[in-house]
């Protein structure tokens, strides 16, 4: 919530570098644009400080630092990875992480024009992530449900978000087959579970990484192959699809459907900017808008 919010500045995140890091605290640091649950702060050429900010908990940056890790070295896009742990203290009472940074343009910011590029990275980003995750892997919370289960936070987006030009009987269309297709009945994998344009990095046209893992968890892989319609241009899904290779029909209209609902998360966050409300993103109503657009034209 916004009154949880912590002011961070570059005095404060020094502070702290040296207090429990004093080998760190003399590089350059720089405030990254952008985040919610958390703050970034770029430190030196390779480093980045992930400070807690919007989030009460500290599970979902544990999360990360517990499995990262794992996930890290067979994945074939860069993903932050953990370097050390920075621990609450009277001058921060919240958890914070030095990571690993990964180069290139949050796609809210920036653009993919090699579609083709983008949709065959993602397949085999995706490919590589999906395996079945062991025993302990953390289960979804507010991630990772079939969408019958997500109905009531569709109505609030649909219900908040001005469509404009948009139908929103077309939109329910495609909900409604999301919420009748077959649930998930393999394993559960390792899931992303918040791929959208904030949450990539981009360069030279393509996708360039993948960060903020927080909503990481084991389940319907579904979750991120809503991907294909809310990161790549319009075209590109049939090609991810065909790259990915193992996404069955029931699959593609879980993620159909969770995409709409995500595009519209997008254009409610874009409509907050727009109207000055705290924690209100403007740049991403245009990155739903669009998404939007592909979802309902099935590209």
């Amino acid at each position: 919530m916004v009154e949880s919010e912590i002011e961070v500045s570059e005095d404060l995140v020094r502070a702290l570098l040296r207090e429990q890091h004093p080998d760190l605290a003399e590089l350059p640091i720089r405030e990254v644009a952008g985040g919610w649950g958390n703050q970034m702060w770029r430190l030196g050429g390779e480093l980045t400080v992930r400070m807690q900010r919007m989030d009460d908990s500290p599970e979902l940056q544990l999360k990360e630092r517990r499995w990262l890790p794992v996930l890290a070295s067979r994945l074939p896009l860069p993903i932050p990875t953990p370097v050390r742990d920075g621990a609450p203290s009277e001058r921060f009472p919240k958890i914070w992480t030095v990571m690993t940074w990964v180069e290139g343009t949050p796609l809210d910011h920036g653009s993919i024009t090699r579609g083709d590029h983008a949709a065959d990275g993602l397949a085999a980003f995706l490919k590589a992530l999906h395996v079945e995750a062991p025993a302990d892997a953390p289960t979804a919370s507010d991630f990772g449900a079939h969408p019958k289960d997500c109905t009531d936070g569709f109505e609030h987006f649909l219900r908040a978000v001005d469509l404009g030009p948009v139908s929103e009987d077309d939109v329910r269309a495609v909900w409604d087959d999301a919420v009748a297709a077959p649930a998930w009945e393999g394993p559960p994998v390792w899931v992303h579970g918040d791929l959208h344009p904030a949450n990539v990095v981009v360069a030279d046209g393509t996708l360039a990484g993948v960060v903020d893992f927080g909503a990481l968890f084991a389940g319907d892989p579904a979750w991120d192959l809503a991907a294909a319609w809310l990161l790549l241009p319009a075209g590109c899904a049939a090609r991810f699809f065909d790259g990915y290779g193992r996404a069955d029909a029931a699959a593609v209209r879980r993620a159909r459907g969770l995409a709409a609902m995500k595009s519209l998360f997008l254009m409610l966050m874009g409509q907050n900017g727009d109207r000055g409300l705290p924690g209100g993103k403007p740049e991403w109503r245009p990155a739903g808008r669009s998404a939007l657009d592909r979802v309902l034209n099935g590209r």
